[in-house]
C-alpha cells in the first residue's frame, strides 16, 4: 500500500517513525511556509526555503541508531553565529547553493541518510502564508500569524506556487492520504493552497483520505476549536470529504496540562461521535533535548498501527 501523507515537521515526523516500522511505501509532503527558528535565519538569509521541516521528517524515516541521523539532528546550543541551528539545515542549504534547487537538496539528503521512503517538499518557491483574522485585519509571515491573537477566517499564500511534479506523481499513486497532525493552518492546510494539490487529490478516486486531528489547540492558531472545526477547515481547503478522522480520547497528565493551559493550549473537544470518527489514547509526554517543558505528541506506534489497519481493511474490500 501507498501511503502518501502531508504535514509540517514535527506532528508529521511523529508519524514517520511509527509508518516506517511497516511494510508500506511512504512518502512525505512536506510544506514550505515556515520562519521560525534555525529555518527562518536561513530562508531570510540564503533566499531558500526553509530546511527544518523536511530535515525533521528525513530524520523521522531514518535509522535512529544511525550516526549521520544522530549528526543532522544535531543543535548547536552555544552563543554564536550557529546558535540554534542544527547541522542538518546547514548541509541542505549547502545542497540547496550547490545544485541550485531545494528540491534536488532534499533528494540528495535522503540518499545520505538512506531512508525508508521519501521526503518531498510540496514546492520549491520561497512562499509566505497570509492569514485574514474576523476583527478584519491581516498577517503575513507563519511566526507572524502564530503570535497573533484572534480567529483565522480564510488563509492564502502571498503568491501563485505550483506543487511539485514529484509531489503530484506521489498523491496521483496513493492508496491513502494522510493529513497531519500538526499546526492546522501552518502545516497542513499551507499545503492545500499550492496549485495542483487539492485538484490531484480529488482526481485520485481510490485514495483513502484520513485527517489526524491535534490532541492540543495552539494559541493564536486554532484557539478554542474543535475536532469538528480543524474537520470543517480541512474540508472547506481540501474542497472534499474525508473518509476517516483520527481522534484522540487519551488524557494528558494533569501536571503536563498544566503548564499547556498557563500558554493557552487545551485539549482539543469533540462535540459528537461521527461514524468516520475513530478513537484512540494518542497522548504520549516527550522531553526534548535543552527543552524543560515536556511534550504532549502523537502516539508513533499507536497512530502508526490505526493508518495499517485502515490500509488493510481497504486493501481487502479491493480484494
Amino acid at each position: 500500500m501507498k501511503v502518501v501523507a502531508i504535514g509540517g515537521g514535527t506532528g508529521l515526523s511523529v508519524l514517520l517513525r511509527g509508518l516506517k516500522k511497516y511494510d508500506l511505501d511512504i512518502s512525505a509532503l512536506v510544506a514550505v511556509t515556515d520562519e521560525g527558528g534555525s529555518s527562518g535565519r536561513l530562508r531570510f538569509e540564503l533566499e531558500i526555503p526553509p530546511p527544518g521541516d523536511v530535515r525533521n521528517n528525513i530524520i523521522a524515516l531514518a535509522n535512529d541508531e544511525d550516526l549521520m541521523s544522530q549528526i543532522f539532528a544535531y543543535r548547536f546550543v552555544d552563543n554564536g553565529s550557529l546558535h540554534q541551528h542544527t547541522v542538518g539545515n546547514i548541509i541542505i542549504a549547502a545542497l540547496t547553493k550547490m545544485k541550485g534547487s531545494f528540491n534536488e537538496a532534499v533528494k540528495l539528503t535522503c540518499r545520505i541518510l538512506a531512508i525508508k521512503g521519501k521526503v518531498i517538499p510540496i514546492c520549491d518557491d520561497l512562499i509566505r502564508l497570509v492569514a485574514k483574522y474576523d476583527d478584519g485585519s491581516q498577517v503575513v509571515g507563519e511566526t507572524n500569524i502564530t503570535r497573533k491573537k484572534g480567529r483565522i477566517i480564510s488563509i492564502q499564500l502571498d503568491k501563485p506556487a505550483k506543487a511539485s511534479e514529484e509531489a503530484l506523481i506521489e498523491l496521483s499513486n496513493a492508496d491513502l492520504i494522510v493529513l497531519g497532525p500538526g499546526s492546522l493552518y501552518t502545516s497542513v492546510i499551507t499545503n492545500l493552497l499550492v496549485e495542483g494539490v487539492k485538484e490531484t487529490i480529488a482526481l485520485n478516486k481510490r485514495a483513502v483520505k484520513i485527517y489526524v486531528a491535534n490532541i492540543m489547540t495552539q494559541p493564536g492558531e486554532t484557539h478554542g476549536y474543535t475536532v469538528e472545526d480543524h474537520v470543517a477547515e480541512v474540508e472547506r481547503y481540501l474542497e472534499k470529504p474525508l473518509d476517516f478522522v483520527i481522534v484522540n480520547n487519551g488524557q494528558p497528565p494533569a501536571e503536563v496540562l498544566e503548564s499547556y493551559l498557563k500558554e493557552g493550549a487545551e485539549p482539543v473537544k469533540v462535540l459528537s461521535k461521527r461514524e468516520n470518527y475513530i478513537f484512540a489514547d494518542l497522548v504520549q509526554v516527550i522531553h526534548e533535548p535543552n527543552d524543560p517543558r515536556p511534550k504532549i505528541r502523537h502516539n508513533s506506534e499507536a497512530l502508526a498501527n490505526i493508518i495499517v489497519e485502515i490500509a488493510k481493511r481497504c486493501s481487502c474490500g479491493k480484494q
